[in-house]
């Protein structure tokens, strides 16, 4: 039985071209190397989002639903942002 399955795809010519160059540069044997590698990152940075809403967003959540007071309002944290903003911009000039 076989662990792969043919696939065919289309992509932009950006693309198409980024993965022949990879293979021309001999980081990949084959252009399946370049995609399944690509999928591979895919799965990595889905399951690393996945960790980070399940653990820390989901336990701010819980936190700010528990006390609803221990939330920063928006146009608070706009102000700071926009005051650090103002002091680096002042520090590079």
């Amino acid at each position: 039985m076989r662990n792969t399955q043919p696939l065919s795809i289309t992509l932009p010519h950006e693309m198409a071209a980024m993965v022949k160059a990879k293979v021309a540069s001999g980081e990949y044997a084959s252009e399946s190397e370049v995609i399944r590698d690509g999928l591979r990152s895919l799965r990595a940075r889905d399951s690393a989002l996945e960790s980070w809403l399940r653990g820390e967003v989901a336990k701010s959540y819980d936190a700010f639903e528990s006390d609803p007071k221990s939330g920063v309002p928006a146009d608070e944290i706009m102000a700071r942002l926009r005051a650090a903003y103002r002091e680096r911009v002042a520090k590079a000039e």
